[in-house]
This record gives structure tokens, C-alpha cells and sequence, in this order.
């Protein structure tokens, strides 16, 4: 299995670090997850994602746990 950073970039107008991190927090409970992402892996190798809804609610409502794949 292999290790990955995922970030998702959001620009604000903010006095401080923490306003800026507050208004985001505030922006991700307010309405659908982001769509694009962009993901570094061990190598530092950089992929910059943008995800179909669709496919990824139905990602989101299953319980991947249970995938004999990830024990």
C-alpha cells in the first residue's frame, strides 16, 4: 500500500493563518466536499485530480473497510 499527501487548494482574504483556516473549515461544512485535489505520493511525484461527483458519492457511501483487500 503505498502513502499519499492529498491537498486541496482554496484561496481566502483573511487577517491571519487561522481566519484563513477557520473560513475554510466553515466553507467545507457549508457545502459538497472539493473536487479537485491534488496528491503527492512517496516519491514526490505530484498528480493534480479532478474527481466526477458522481462517481466519487458513490465511492464515499461504501464501507471500503470491509475489503478483505485492506487488512
Amino acid at each position: 500500500m503505498h502513502k499519499f499527501t492529498v491537498t486541496i487548494t482554496e484561496e481566502f482574504e483573511a487577517d491571519t493563518a487561522e481566519e484563513a483556516a477557520l473560513l475554510m473549515y466553515q466553507e467545507l461544512t457549508k457545502r459538497p466536499a472539493p473536487l479537485h485535489y491534488t496528491a503527492m505520493d512517496e516519491s514526490k511525484t505530484v498528480t493534480n485530480l479532478t474527481l466526477d461527483r458522481e462517481k466519487a458519492d458513490a465511492f464515499a457511501s461504501v464501507d471500503h473497510t470491509a475489503d478483505p483487500g485492506n487488512w
